[in-house]
């Protein structure tokens, strides 16, 4: 059904499946016509051409920073001051490459994450990917409702009555027909994420002592060694989620990017992150300020304790900003997340799925969004709910799942069938690889906290350090395979010089002549890639070690809820 969905609704040569991804770019802060590859020489056109493209990298980053965020920042500055501010820093180069493949993927091929999983893998991986992101993204959602009631709670607001209308908001913002419209309305939920530089100035942290722990590593002194580590893995966990590969690939597509302004949508992507490191910056210095020197410093509870910190050692206005600021995010959080569900969803079953659409034209897309913010915010009101335990639990399980996601991710980005000349380099396949072995580590290391509380800091040390030896010495030994295996002198294959070519480029370095037009056929034109005995033993190894970590994870998490 989907392969004659494909050439019903795709030119023979586009894979795209919704007719309405293509078109001319309506961002909300401009226009640009379809079919346009013309240059911009100058410097306002170039801006004017930035602005229209503004938006899938700054939404997906600030929705990033959503309620789960806000919990784990300020509790690392409440409990351990700034001593932890450098691991910000550190996770900039894995959002980045990790964003960025999926922002080429998806305007490169036009095809959400999740059908191209199905589609190169089969039914059996694919089915474990949405099947992990549909539950891990419903439970997250959870939490953005759990957002709202903290920061409706310190403000004064009825409970029920607060968490309806917040949920009225993010499906009514989705569901008008209009992805301009859409996109205008989440980039007022971007600017009201600034109110945390108010809150930053309130309490003027010492602006040197910040920047000194933003580049100098350190480790608190008078903290076990297994609550720091454990503390830094949920940091990682909460900066880069599964969700954000899953929504920002099929959030370009839906804005009907095409290849000759991915630099333009990297050039977003990094003022996205820029936003996110600030943020999470912010909340890490007030934090610490706030608290330090108080009963309350070392004693972190949740968000609406550090509002009411803030309100007690600093201002009323302090605490209310950092409400407001909450109810921002969970509400931002929640329309990313549940739409990152929609897509995949509808990208998988081959129905209409775009905000260009209204509800009338995509029945089963805004269905599937609303049903999810319906059961979220059910949830949240109803008694007797772990909500504190629920939330530790998605932060684990995102932690658990996060590997699975990036190993896709990168065997779809040397996909010459995907991708043509728009493959990984050599170097970037070198460091994303890295980033997935640090992955599995802190997974692992995760899943043993949660299944053993009493683990101590040397062994979760000793585990990183093994592991991260395993990894340099299979790693080496594959590279000295390959250099083998490749003739010496030899050029690089077309595909990887162009990458190599295209990547980090600035809007006026955009790509020229084939490679700004070139698209992936249609997916019924491609031949299933071959799987290896090697891969296809990896995949299985990696599939069963998750399955094994989930299972024990959720058995855990229902154990403590019970007892």
């Amino acid at each position: 059904m989907t392969a004659v969905l494909d050439q019903v609704v795709a030119p023979e040569r586009d894979a795209v499946l919704d007719p309405e991804h293509v078109g001319e770019i309506r961002g909300a802060l401009g226009t640009i016509a379809h079919g346009d590859v013309g240059a911009r020489p100058r410097l306002s056109a170039k801006l004017k051409t930035l602005l229209a493209i503004v938006g899938p990298g700054l939404i997906v980053m600030v929705g990033d920073n959503d309620a789960g965020a806000f919990g784990t920042y300020t509790q690392a500055g409440q409990n351990f001051g700034l001593h932890l501010m450098w691991t910000l820093l550190l996770l900039v180069p894995v959002l980045y490459v990790n964003q960025e493949m999926v922002l080429r993927l998806g305007a490169v091929s036009g095809v959400g994450h999740a059908r191209l999983i199905l589609e190169r893998f089969g039914k059996f991986w694919g089915a474990f990917s949405v099947i992990d992101l549909f539950v891990l993204n419903a439970l997250t959602i959870v939490t953005e409702f759990i957002g709202v009631t903290l920061a409706v709670g310190y403000l004064g607001l009825p409970k029920v009555p607060s968490v309806v209308l917040a949920g009225v908001v993010v499906v009514g913002a989705a569901s008008t027909g209009s992805f301009r419209r859409f996109e205008r309305i989440c980039l007022l939920l971007v600017a009201g994420s600034l109110t945390l530089i108010p809150v930053y100035l309130l309490v003027h942290p010492p602006l040197g002592e910040v920047a000194r722990s933003m580049v100098v590593p350190g480790l608190p002194q008078h903290a076990s060694l297994s609550t720091v580590m454990l503390l830094v893995i949920a940091i990682v966990g909460t900066t880069v989620a599964p969700w954000q590969l899953f929504f920002q690939q099929s959030y370009v597509i839906d804005k009907r990017i095409t290849p000759r302004f991915i630099n333009y949508e990297r050039v977003d992507l990094w003022i996205g992150i820029g936003v996110v490191v600030v943020g999470a910056a912010a909340m890490f210095a007030f934090s610490a300020a706030t608290f330090g020197g108080t009963p309350g410093f070392g004693h972190f509870t949740n968000a609406a304790g550090v509002a009411r910190g803030l309100g007690t050692y600093v201002s009323r206005m302090a605490g209310d900003l950092f409400a407001i600021a909450l109810l921002d995010a969970s509400i931002i959080g929640a329309a990313a997340v549940g739409l990152a569900t929609a897509y995949a969803g509808a990208d998988v079953l081959g129905v209409h799925h775009s905000l260009h659409r209204p509800v009338g034209r995509a029945k089963g897309f805004y269905a599937c969004y609303a049903g999810l913010m319906a059961l979220a915010a059910t949830l949240v009101l109803v008694p007797g709910v772990p909500l504190g335990l629920l939330t530790e639990g998605v932060q684990t399980l995102a932690g658990v799942l996060l590997p699975s996601a990036t190993v896709f991710l990168l065997l779809l980005c040397n996909d010459r069938q995907v991708l043509g000349p728009w493959v990984n380099s050599r170097r970037l396949n070198v460091f994303t690889s890295a980033v997935i072995w640090v992955l599995v580590l802190l997974s692992i290391v995760l899943t043993a906290s949660v299944l053993f509380p009493h683990i101590t800091g040397t062994q979760i040390v000793g585990t990183l350090a093994g592991g991260s030896l395993l990894g340099a010495v299979v790693g080496l030994a594959v590279l000295a395979s390959g250099r083998r295996r490749r003739p010496r002198g030899g050029p690089r294959t077309q595909g990887a010089a162009a990458a190599g070519a295209g990547e980090g480029g600035l809007p006026g370095g955009a790509p020229e002549g084939p490679k700004a037009t070139w698209r992936m056929p249609a997916l019924h034109l491609l031949a299933r890639p071959a799987m290896s005995i090697p891969r296809k033993a990896g995949l299985v190894v990696l599939r069963t070690y998750l399955l094994v970590a989930f299972a024990l994870v959720v058995v855990k998490v229902v154990e403590v809820a019970v007892h």
